[in-house]
């Protein structure tokens, strides 16, 4: 009995199950009806935005009707020309280089003349060029909406000249072309100078909307850019424009991404100045000097010559110290080339300073030092093919021992006189021995004193004779190590000149 009533209890009625169909219908179409409704409102609004962004109908094909249609979708100009906010602007730059007004290598600056190419899509707007009787307008651009694009180098006012207008075309395109007079800063490399190429940057973004708003892209033909430039650059001074390089890039901050275009504008310098008015005026006096080591200095005065040449270099790098840069990350090597220079030409000084003592003082010098006599005379000499002369000097060894001996005078037989005559007659008898001893003493002091003086003139000669040979080894010396400079120079500023040139 109990599951019978259970089973009774768990089947339901049929009236029961209708109602409850009924009921759940009843509550689900307000909710399926109010979605419908909402999808068709949506379309309608979709369907008016795509009949705007397809065209602008035109009364007659006259500038004013086109005037008067593009008044409807003009006062848009507040916000970006999309349909959809999430959707990003591309926008194509393309730079000419018209000029090339300066580089100052003490600040690091470039100004440029450039031709900057902006073109973008309106998607809202579009007409029938037949229609409206034209295929492009040109607008003032406080009419449309303009990306606001930067240079990130940009180091001072912009002076550039005002150009109010665009061209919008038929189908939405914005053709933006205006003069940018450009200061930028550049990171000048002038280690090679003049033979310098100078590789910098221009970097053109939006300063405020991100990459998810405004996408930026370089023209598809940068090498029409670069033959361009070329046709029309007509400021150029002493640079050469060699190349033109674009690519894209982005800007990552903390919490943003921009997006910017990268322009490398490669320059050369033109070093033809520079050769003329530095280099071949400096490897002249510099040559001068080198022969001047030939020079005998027993004869000229050698130091009056080279002090001529020091006092008129000086001169020179002073009138031409404007030519020269005064800044950069690393010395030039031309100033290091006048630096060595004069340092070398201060130092043939001195060494004909030291020759021309030696010259003339050397007698009254000491004795070579063993140390100087085997570095210079025997190591140095070699090094510079330079033989050590033989001495002249002849040695001579006296016995200093002296063995006084009792000398005995024979007594000769006696010397007639002469008669009348008035010389005094021969002294017949022997002389003392005690005053032969004392004669033969004298003389032999006399000899003492003769030979002392004798070496001491020899040992003399013999010093001031090695002292000149060592100021001639390091004459020699610095004759090598100028000409290996010299030649050294030489061959570094054809390299680096051929390397520039094939640039």
């Amino acid at each position: 009995m109990a599951t019978e009533d259970l089973q009774r209890l768990q089947t339901p009625a049929p009236e029961s199950r209708d109602f409850n169909i009924h009921c759940l219908t009843s509550q689900r179409w307000p909710a399926i009806r109010q979605g419908v409704v909402l999808f068709i409102c949506c379309l309608l609004i979709q369907v008016q935005c795509l009949e705007s962004a397809a065209t602008v109908n035109c009364s007659r094909p006259d500038t004013e009707s086109l005037l008067v249609a593009l008044d409807t979708v003009l006062n848009r100009s507040a916000v970006r020309p999309v349909l959809n906010l999430s959707t990003p602007t591309n926008i194509s730059i393309e730079v000419t280089i018209v000029g090339i007004l300066g580089v100052d290598e003490k600040q690091q600056l470039l100004t440029t003349f450039i031709w900057q190419v902006l073109e973008w899509d309106m998607e809202f707007v579009s007409w029938d060029p037949i229609q409206c009787g034209a295929s492009r307008i040109s607008l003032p651009r406080t009419k449309l909406w303009t990306p606001d694009i930067l240079i990130s180098e940009f180091m001072d006012d912009n002076r550039s000249p005002n150009t109010p207008y665009v061209y919008l075309f038929h189908n939405g395109h914005v053709f933006d072309d205006r003069p940018v007079r450009v200061v930028s800063s550049c990171n000048l490399d002038i280690y090679t100078f003049p033979f310098d190429v100078q590789n910098c940057t221009l970097t053109f973004g939006s300063y405020l909307h991100f990459s998810s708003d405004i996408h930026m892209f370089p023209a598809e033909n940068i090498q029409h850019a670069l033959n361009e430039s070329k046709s029309v650059l007509q400021t150029m001074g002493e640079w050469e424009l060699i190349n033109i390089r674009a690519t894209h890039s982005t800007l990552q901050t903390v919490n943003l991404t921009y997006s910017e275009v990268i322009f490398y504008v490669v320059l050369k310098r033109r070093a033809t100045l520079y050769v003329v008015n530095l280099l071949v005026p400096s490897c002249f006096l510099i040559t001068v000097d080198l022969f001047s080591f030939l020079l005998p200095p027993q004869n000229v005065d050698r130091s009056a010559f080279k002090m001529t040449l020091i006092l008129g270099y000086t001169v020179f790098l002073l009138i031409m110290n404007d030519l020269l840069p005064v800044t950069g990350n690393r010395t030039p090597l031309i100033n290091v080339f006048f630096s060595i220079c004069l340092a070398l030409m201060v130092a043939s000084l001195l060494e004909t300073v030291l020759i021309t003592n030696i010259l003339y003082s050397s007698s009254h010098y000491p004795v070579v030092p063993h140390w100087i006599r085997v570095i210079v005379l025997h190591y140095l000499a070699r090094l510079v093919c330079l033989s050590q002369e033989p001495s002249n000097r002849v040695t001579v060894t006296l016995n200093p021992a002296f063995q006084e001996k009792k000398l005995e005078v024979p007594a000769g037989p006696p010397v007639p006189t002469a008669g009348q005559s008035n010389i005094p007659p021969c002294r017949t008898e022997p002389w003392p021995e005690q005053q032969v001893l004392e004669e033969l003493k004298k003389i032999r002091e006399d000899l003492l004193a003769i030979r002392f003086q004798v070496d001491k003139r020899l040992k003399g000669n013999h010093s001031a004779e090695e002292w000149i040979q060592i100021g001639n080894v390091i004459d020699r010396l610095l004759f090598g190590l100028y000409l290996l400079f010299i030649s050294a120079s030489f061959i570094s500023i054809i390299i680096i000149w051929a390397q520039w040139h094939s640039q």
